[in-house]
């Protein structure tokens, strides 16, 4: 028997949301493949003399309405198959939004912290020079991901403007703001999934003073933890990759954010403030209002989802909520803010810097929230509504809101029944 894949479990999503909509057999089939998945081994000199060479690929999955667009992460444990899959999350998310870009992804499986920072310059380059042909600011458009910054991404861009012979900045998103980056790209994942928590709180009946835990203390868990803070809410506990902490009166959260810009774990607060050390497998387990995953895939699943207390769940990380954890957490009454709208501030923003990049006009920070606050809300009202109509939860409603929009542009060059008519 083939073994069940990440991309197996994504495509579930396309076949809930597809029972919900009349729509030609022709789109099912043109959205079940990736378009292109490229695979190339990069080969980089070591600070010791030695060569070495590291699996890299990019995925373009669908560019029907548009260049393909997505992150470029440096993680030991990527494949192939996880590239695909988040290209193709990528796709839903820019249609849910209504970008007009189709979904890529790429990735280096290494573990970028092994590497000194010129070896990481060096990885970075090499990764354009390889996929110099497949990307392009009307073709295929990366960002940050997992373990990437925008130093990897300015570094990026100036390859590609070697290669290329002139200064291209929209080949890149995400890119340091003396480079031709935009302003608030920096915290526009968690901003636009506060915006999205903040617009439906009455529709959810949120209490005004949220217990909040947050799983992943990277780019996305921190600039969620610093608003809602902010805005009043409890932070109860935090994790990142070596270990959690606890506080039922609310963590500092200056001192968590302290620690992880100096290069130290959220546990090394455990001891002050009354932050008390838990084991990270214990956080999704926590009581609290909000749940909020910001690690990595698959980290609620159906061994823990029954644990969780929360009454709303908002998916900062892409894909941390398996098929069967979902069917748990509905049976539980649990909301889930799914993924590809609650985590797409960060694209729609990228897509900001894009547009500025090509018109060469750059927008203050206050257009930009503004901007992103509108799309947030109007999507997600969007989402909600479908949800309330068809009586389903809110991913396979944001499901059919994308595929809805992906449909239409399929069948505007014609299927079956158009051909045989």
């Amino acid at each position: 028997m083939a073994e069940h894949t990440l991309l197996d479990d994504a495509l579930i999503r396309l076949d809930e949301a597809a029972a919900h909509l009349s729509i030609d057999p022709d789109v099912i089939e043109k959205l079940k493949f990736a378009r292109e998945t490229t695979k190339v081994r990069l080969m980089i000199r070591m600070d010791d003399g030695s060569r070495k060479s590291f699996l890299a690929w990019r995925c373009r999955y669908d560019d029907t309405r548009g260049p393909t667009k997505g992150g470029i992460r440096f993680h030991p444990a990527s494949t192939a198959e996880e590239v695909e899959t988040l290209a193709f999350w990528m796709t839903f998310k820019c249609a849910v939004m209504n970008l007009p870009y189709g979904g890529g992804k790429g990735a280096v499986q290494v573990d970028p912290r092994t590497l000194s920072k010129a070896e990481l310059e060096r990885l970075s380059r090499a990764y354009i020079q390889a996929f110099a042909r497949i990307i392009g600011p009307d073709r295929d458009i990366p960002a940050p991901d997992v373990y990437t910054n925008s130093m990897i991404m300015g570094w990026m861009a100036d390859e590609y403007a070697q290669i290329v012979g002139q200064h291209e900045p929209a080949v890149i998103t995400g890119k340091p703001i003396s480079l031709g980056g935009s302003l608030g790209r920096g915290d526009a994942t968690a901003r636009g999934g506060y915006y999205l928590v903040r617009h439906l709180s009455s529709d959810l009946e949120l209490v005004q003073t949220m217990r909040v835990a947050i799983q992943g203390f990277g780019n996305a868990g921190q600039n969620i933890g610093r608003l809602l803070a902010a805005d009043g809410h409890k932070i109860v506990a935090v994790s990142d990759s070596e270990g959690a902490v606890y506080s039922g009166a609310g963590l500092h959260v200056d001192l968590l954010l302290d620690a992880k810009a100096n290069g130290k774990p959220v546990s090394s607060t455990v001891g002050t403030s009354g932050h008390e050390k838990i084991g990270p497998d214990e956080l999704v387990a926590v009581d609290c209002d909000l749940l909020v995953p910001a690690a990595l895939e698959n980290m609620i699943h159906d061994g823990n989802a029954a644990s969780v207390k929360a009454k709303l769940v908002l998916e900062l990380a892409n894909g941390p909520v398996t098929p069967e954890a979902d069917e748990i957490l509905a049976r539980q009454g649990t909301v889930v803010l799914p993924d590809i709208l609650a985590n797409a501030g960060g694209v729609t923003v990228s897509y900001f810097e894009w547009v500025q990049n090509r018109q060469g006009f750059y927008w203050p920070l206050e257009d930009i929230h503004d901007r992103l606050k509108t799309i947030m809300e109007r999507e997600g009202r969007e989402v909600w509504n479908v949800s309330r109509e068809k009586q389903v939860t809110m991913r396979t409603a944001a499901y059919v809101h994308a595929l809805g929009r992906l449909a239409e542009a399929i069948e505007a060059h014609g299927t079956q029944s158009f051909f045989t008519s």
